[in-house]
């Protein structure tokens, strides 16, 4: 792939002295979809609006296809940015609005009128170009405010939380719809939310940020699987974080001690030394609920405790498990064939939980 932007040690500090971001350094592929993800106040949309020449960093470089664009003002950079308010002119048609941007570039009559053609075909809205913003749902107003910041190619679309003033169901839909656009033009996204599994959904690589400082970046898998620090291990997803302390068993095996029980995480890559304190993160579902007479445990670590709470979702069962020494593990179990309604464990019931050593991760306290 070829890269299309570098960040180099990008910094913006605002009045008070708030470092929004931090020294920031990163690179993105052509044709990728990459999402600044994190909480508010952590730097993802101060980087949105560096990219877009919106703000000026304090020190740092942008470059787009290997030139400096730092000091190139935003109505001169091969970028646009579709904005988290939609920010349509309430006054012009739809038309108006997405050929807004040819016109003043100099695009004349009907080159205007053929890309704004051309536009709302892409975003599945033809013959609506004389309706004005108001006469437009919430969706449909995303979809013009995408075809005009599109309309006039782009190198790379910035999207600032473009989900945010949808409903839930749109915003399924529109995730869907704004993938298909994306592998239908082939240019770079690059979008901001806080949404955990909008990013996990949409993206080819996740940023994760936070105090203005990249905490990791890597595919949606490699985040969930092999997250690099607690924060980001809590913040993708739900996460059980139990402490612990490394051992070595009689047999020589190396395992952690949480609680009343001992695990083997030989296979978690473990490295420390004996009687280092340390937090265990399992995932939930990666714990079953599991029958030492009936079901194959090669390869899995058991552990008991007792049913403390179980909640019912439909298509999963979440076990809260009690495990002594006042640490408990959330589990949660699909409703297959495996765990039949009339076997589910009730509160309080003695129960045996299994987990593969290589899902665990380990991080050092």
């Amino acid at each position: 792939m070829t890269r299309i932007l570098q960040l180099s040690n990008l910094t913006k500090v605002f009045s008070g002295n708030v470092t929004a971001v931090n020294d920031v350094s990163m690179s993105v592929e052509e044709g990728e979809f990459i999402t600044l993800l994190g909480p508010s106040g952590c730097g993802k949309t101060t980087m949105l609006r560096m990219i877009g020449g919106f703000e000026y960093p304090d020190s740092g470089a942008v470059f787009l296809d290997g030139t400096d664009i730092t000091d190139t003002p935003p109505y001169e950079r091969p970028v646009n940015m579709m904005f988290q308010d939609f920010a349509l002119f309430p006054h012009m048609s739809v038309a108006g609005n997405i050929g807004y941007g040819l016109k003043i570039s100099g695009v004349k009559g009907r080159n205007v009128q053929r890309q704004v053609g051309e536009m709302l075909d892409l975003i599945d809205l033809p013959g609506m170009e004389n309706r004005l913003p108001s006469e437009l749902s919430n969706g449909q107003r995303q979809r013009v405010a995408l075809a005009r910041a599109l309309v006039r190619k782009p190198r790379i679309l910035l999207l600032d939380e473009p989900m945010s003033a949808l409903d839930a169901k749109l915003r399924q839909s529109m995730q869907v719809e704004l993938l298909e656009l994306h592998e239908k033009i082939g240019i770079t996204f690059i979008m901001v939310t806080h949404d955990q599994t909008e990013a996990m959904v949409m993206s080819d690589r996740i940023m994760v940020m936070r105090d203005g400082m990249i905490e990791q970046l890597g595919t949606p898998t490699e985040l969930y699987d092999q997250p690099g620090t607690p924060y980001v291990a809590d913040f993708l997803g739900q996460s059980n974080m139990l402490p612990a302390v490394l051992n070595r068993s009689e047999s020589g095996r190396l395992c952690a001690r949480f609680g009343e029980l001992e695990i083997d995480v030989t296979d978690a890559s473990i490295i420390g030394d004996i009687d280092d304190r340390m937090t265990l993160c399992i995932r939930p579902e990666k714990v079953r609920l599991v029958d030492p007479a009936g079901d194959d445990l090669s390869g899995m670590e058991t552990f008991e405790g007792d049913v403390q709470q179980v909640l019912y979702s439909g298509h999963a069962i979440y076990f809260t498990i009690a495990l002594g020494q006042g640490i408990s593990i959330i589990l949660h179990h699909p409703l297959d064939t495996t765990l039949e309604a009339a076997a589910i464990p009730v509160k309080g019931e003695r129960v045996i939980c299994g987990v593969p050593p290589g899902t665990i991760t380990v991080f050092s306290r």
